[in-house]
């Protein structure tokens, strides 16, 4: 079958713009020629990636208890520890009515055709749109996980399932491209959440098993495996990229539909040469998949780059690359210089041109 994503990068997702379309201009301009799909840059309340969920969709949800509010001082959670905590209401049958994140994605696509339309966006181009997995949109639910969040999960995968028709009837499948993004999945498996105990791998296998299979097969697909950057990149160092790698295998091989990308998060930058960091890369099976590492670091530029792809490029021979997660929440001085400078770097290190 032939791979449908050929593009040197990815945009992971969110970006230093103030609007959708302040971002979809300036990804069109700065990334021409480098990318398959446009994020509409997870502006406003969504630069909070899953906080969105939880602000928006559980917590006004009747059938959710706050147990307890947030720990910032500022009344805005700065790290993991300081989010609410959620509970289902005991006898509830918890139900999620519509998506929030799914309305806004139908309006920006309307603002994403209106640029294409006018030349801005070159013909060719998806809208891509990012949708938190289970875990990764419900982590609230810490005050007795091992109660709530069977609850709670099979709940938002019902809504899932009800907004994905919903999404792909407003969009045409042949225009989108939809990326599942997981951070605390990827953590579960790692064993460092706390609060959630046994059952991790099921967590994020059973869902890539009963919601791939969903989106239509004209939609791109693609799993962005990530850290966390909250409060900064990454939320938990791994030793290596092999529960990365054991997740993208088994998502290529259960997905119950083709998978058209990956996103394997990479390491920090003292680890650019960590041969050992890269080498379960030799395991991946991403089929006809393209994959991207996320080895661009705003702290070190084309260097750093280039010496990640050296270190990668012993283990898989073919690769795009992209940020580690999305960079919106981290647009330095200034946003437009920080996508500017990004666009730079890989054409320098990918294309050997002078950059955007």
């Amino acid at each position: 079958m032939a791979r449908r994503v050929t593009s040197e990068l990815l945009l992971v997702g969110s970006l230093p713009a103030q609007s959708s379309d302040s971002a979809l201009r300036a990804a069109a301009e700065l990334y021409e020629g480098l990318v398959f799909a446009l994020p509409d840059g997870e502006t406003g309340p969504r630069a909070a990636w899953a906080g969105y969920e939880r602000e928006r969709l559980v917590r006004p949800n009747p059938g959710v208890v706050t147990v307890a509010e947030t720990a910032s001082p500022t009344g805005i959670p700065r790290h993991a520890y300081e989010t609410p905590v959620f509970a289902v209401k005991p006898g509830t049958d918890l139900r999620f009515g519509t998506w929030p994140r799914i309305d806004d994605a139908i309006a920006s696509y309307a603002v994403f055709r209106s640029l294409r339309e006018a030349g801005v966006i070159p013909a060719g181009l998806r809208f891509q749109v990012g949708l938190p997995f289970p875990h990764s949109a419900l982590s609230g639910f810490k005050a007795d996980f091992a109660r709530d969040y069977p609850v709670a999960s099979a709940a938002f995968e019902d809504l899932v399932a009800r907004e994905i028709a919903r999404l792909t009837s407003a969009i045409p499948p042949s225009d989108l491209a939809v990326q599942w993004d997981m951070a605390y999945e990827t953590q579960d498996i790692e064993g460092v959440l706390a609060w959630t105990g046994e059952g991790a791998w099921e967590r994020f296998a059973g869902p890539v098993r009963r919601l791939s299979r969903l989106v239509p097969d004209d939609v791109l697909l693609g799993y962005h495996l990530c850290y966390g950057t909250f409060p900064e990149w990454p939320m938990y160092e791994a030793r290596d990229m092999g529960v990365a790698v054991r997740m993208a295998n088994y998502a290529v091989a259960s997905s119950g539909r083709r998978v058209d990308w990956l996103h394997l998060a990479g390491p920090r930058y003292l680890r650019s040469e960590d041969k050992s960091f890269f080498r379960p890369l030799v395991d991946l099976e991403p089929g006809d998949a393209r994959v991207f590492l996320g080895i661009v670091l705003p702290v070190d530029g084309a260097p750093g780059l280039e010496r990640r792809v050296a270190t990668a490029s012993r283990y898989l021979p073919d690769f795009g690359v992209a940020m580690y997660c999305g960079f919106g929440r981290q647009p330095g001085a200034d946003g437009r210089q920080t996508m500017r400078e990004h666009a730079r770097v890989v054409r320098e290190v990918r294309l050997g041109g002078p950059g955007g």
